[in-house]
């Protein structure tokens, strides 16, 4: 991004809100669709970018992940995943994709590597992320102090 580029707040704010929307109406659907509430167990790998749900020790539904990013809660910063050298390259997909809107369109954020950890900001940063890569939703998980951050894609039954 060029240092003597302005960033455009206003549009940023329409890009965000229309991700936020679209983030909404996807994760509901997902949720419903697929059952993804209650009593539901998952598991996902980076190594093969793969994330599955089970119920009763049966899984019902698989998925293809690529990690957005993850939060040090610890140092409290974000870090974003294409900017992450310790992932395996499966679990990127085409995350740069995002890094190249946000220098395309002069959105501070997005290639950024890394930021303060603010949770609204990350928010922004996860939904106008699955909008970009057209994510069916949003996915994050938990390990010590750091909070991992997920787009699942490619939805399916399995029977």
């Amino acid at each position: 991004m060029d240092e003597h580029s302005k960033h455009d707040h206003s549009r940023w704010d329409e890009v965000v809100f229309a991700a936020r929307e679209r983030a909404r109406r996807r994760q509901a659907l997902m949720v419903e669709r697929f059952g993804l509430s209650g009593d539901v167990q998952y598991q996902w790998s980076m190594d093969d970018a793969k994330i599955t749900w089970s119920r009763d020790g049966k899984v019902f539904l698989t998925g293809r992940i690529i990690m957005i990013g993850s939060v040090s809660l610890a140092q409290q910063t974000w870090l974003w995943s294409w900017a992450n050298e310790s992932l395996p390259p499966t679990i990127l997909g085409d995350i740069g994709r995002v890094r190249q809107f946000g220098e395309e369109n002069d959105y501070p954020v997005l290639p950024w590597p890394s930021f303060n950890y603010h949770p609204e900001l990350v928010a922004e940063a996860r939904m106008v992320a699955a909008s970009i890569l057209d994510a069916e939703g949003l996915w994050a998980d938990s390990t010590d102090d750091v909070q991992l951050h997920f787009l699942v894609h490619d939805l399916t039954r399995a029977d």
